[in-house]
């Protein structure tokens, strides 16, 4: 095995040898597909260390039995120097035991590739679109946007070390109601800005004293010309500067937390450009969209109710409860109508899309789903659509939840947050659960300095290890691959979880799913404490052995891969990897 080849990779490539040796003998029919074969550890530890289902997945296209193919496969794979048992299990699971040489090469693999261990090329080069956080520019991002902002951003990095080509996107909803309020309120603003006591803000406008900057360079800009002026001649000009310095301070927040993005895309532009149009005529050519009318919402009486003929794109032939409008009745487009030709404007440049939403969109993600499946297809190459939803965050003090009020314009901020309790504990606390489950942030337990903060706990492991070193360097000890043939049991087994790190990357950047990361480190940090913890009650089991160089050189040769793997972890997750604490 080359020292750049990790271990599971290895055995894959094994297996599939194996099997090209099976079809060389006329035992196995070639050109069977080999896609669903893995090779991972078994659930049960005591099974062996690793196995496969190459049997199982084969079986059945090949015509034979899975436990005579699984016999042929042993056969194969235990001629293998590294392999010391090959079993079937059940129908025709195959359980492989490894040698310790197997395992201390892998040690030696984590600190020849160094950084780049558990980069993988299953992304083949493939390019995919992220978008993520999305908030409206209405004002400063708060803790809701936070969520999905480091999942995406977590993501992405994830996709790229797995070797996708991967353009991190915001979609500047510019174009819809919302920033024509948002003019009205820098208006106001503006209006105070030059004097005037403009009293309570009114019912309908945005509260915040985020406006009062741009309200005063409004008011520098303009002096007082459009104090008395009508809306028509402001309101414009207005919007664009107060989307402007919106945008300006949610990159701003969003730098806080280490976050760039490749692309801001602007619905007004696209509008403008007349991509919904084109989007529409296609559709329209799909029999996707037609004239119709909406029927009447049920459930209460509407007085003024109209039947008003609307574009609707047929969203109950993909599962949804009615067809959906693309236009409103004054011929603007529905926010679903945009968003079908932005999708459209994505797909054009990319071989994947991946949206982050907030869990309040769940209703729509099936007939966006259809739509783009649709756009895509009609551009020649169906584009993989994916799209995960984030639940929001309750903020808590000390188990109590943090009281917020939108009418006043009072709420907890993003950077508010972040300055309280730093970048790196708000990241990693964000992908502590899966995303789609609900989360408590307790700006209390979060900086808490104990084994149940999962933060804490990983970014110690790393501490522990750089303390580790320097104490050894200022003994005079080293860290030396020599001699790691003098590790035992406890050290190999932490050895086994840390060369999961590879099949970890590849699953998380498969499922889109970044939190595994953060898993797998929490795991891997419990079994370095829980090493440490050996020492406290047996000397001889310390890193950093008085009376034995040889082997506290091999020890600590295992300890900067556990740190390696950690700061490995950590990059992937936007998370700084501390030397103490």
């Amino acid at each position: 095995m080359s020292e750049n080849t990790t271990l599971h990779a290895a055995f894959a490539a094994h297996v599939s040898a194996a099997l090209d040796a099976l079809e060389s003998a006329g035992a196995l029919p070639s050109g069977l597909s080999r896609r669903a074969i893995a090779v991972e550890p078994p659930r049960d530890p005591s099974h062996g260390d690793l196995s496969t289902n190459a049997a199982m997945v084969l079986a059945k296209p090949a015509g034979m039995k899975p436990r005579d193919l699984a016999e042929a496969l042993v056969a194969e794979l235990a001629k293998l120097d590294q392999v010391t048992g090959a079993e079937i299990a059940g129908p025709g699971f195959i359980n492989l035991r490894l040698s310790d040489t197997a395992w201390l090469d892998e040690l030696r693999t984590i600190a020849a590739l160094g950084a780049d261990y558990g980069r993988s090329t299953i992304g083949g080069g493939a390019r995919v679109n992220v978008e993520y956080v999305s908030a409206n520019p209405t004002g400063p991002m708060h803790m809701g946007h936070c969520r999905g902002a480091v999942v995406g951003d977590a993501l992405a990095a994830l996709l790229e070390f797995a070797g996708h080509a991967v353009t991190r996107e915001y979609y500047v909803n510019d174009a819809g109601g919302q920033v024509d309020v948002l003019a009205r309120s820098a208006h106001l603003r503006y209006r105070e800005a030059l004097g005037e006591d403009i009293g309570a803000i009114p019912e309908g406008l945005y509260p915040g004293d985020y406006l009062v900057p741009v309200g005063k360079a409004l008011a520098e800009e303009f002096d007082d010309r459009f104090v008395s002026a009508p809306e028509q001649d402001w309101l414009v000009a207005f919007r664009e500067r107060a989307v402007a310095a919106m945008m300006a301070m949610i990159r701003d927040d969003l730098a806080l937390l280490g976050i760039e993005h490749d692309v801001f895309a602007s619905e007004a532009q696209l509008q403008a450009q007349g991509k919904p149009a084109e989007a529409e005529a296609w559709l329209r050519g799909q029999d996707l969209v037609y004239d119709g009318v909406l029927e009447k919402p049920k459930g209460k009486e509407i007085d003024d109710w109209e039947p008003i003929e609307l574009p609707l794109f047929r969203s109950t032939k993909f599962g949804d409860d009615q067809d959906r409008p693309i236009r409103k009745s004054d011929g603007k487009w529905t926010y679903f109508g945009a968003d079908l030709a932005y999708h459209m404007q994505k797909a054009a440049s990319a071989d994947a899309l991946i949206d982050i939403w907030g869990a309040d969109h769940a209703g729509t993600v099936k007939r966006i789903k259809a739509a783009v499946a649709a756009l895509s297809e009609g551009q020649g190459k169906p584009i993989p659509f994916d799209v995960k939803l984030v639940q929001m965050v309750q903020l808590l003090r000390d188990g109590e939840p943090v009281k917020m009020s939108k009418r006043s314009g009072t709420f907890v901020t993003l950077a508010d947050v972040v300055r309280e309790v730093g970048k790196d504990v708000v990241r990693f606390t964000m992908l502590t659960r899966k995303p789609e489950a609900q989360m408590d942030f307790d700006f209390a337990k979060v900086v808490e300095a104990s084994k149940d903060n999962p933060v804490f706990y990983v970014q110690y492991c790393h501490a522990r290890v750089r303390s580790t070193m320097r104490k050894a360097a200022d003994e005079g000890f080293a860290t030396s691959p020599d001699n790691v043939a003098l590790l035992g049991e406890e050290e190999l087994e932490l050895i086994k979880l840390a060369a999961q790190f590879p099949r970890v990357v590849e699953a998380a950047a498969s499922a889109r799913e970044p939190h595994r990361i953060a898993f797998f480190l929490h795991d891997l940090a419990a079994a370095f404490h829980g090493y440490w913890n050996l020492g406290n009650d047996r000397p001889e089991k310390r890193f950093i052995v008085a009376q034995n160089g040889e082997l506290s050189g091999a020890r600590l040769y295992l300890a900067a891969q556990i740190g390696q793997l950690v700061r490995n972890g950590l990059m992937l997750l936007g998370v700084e990897a501390v030397e103490e604490m």
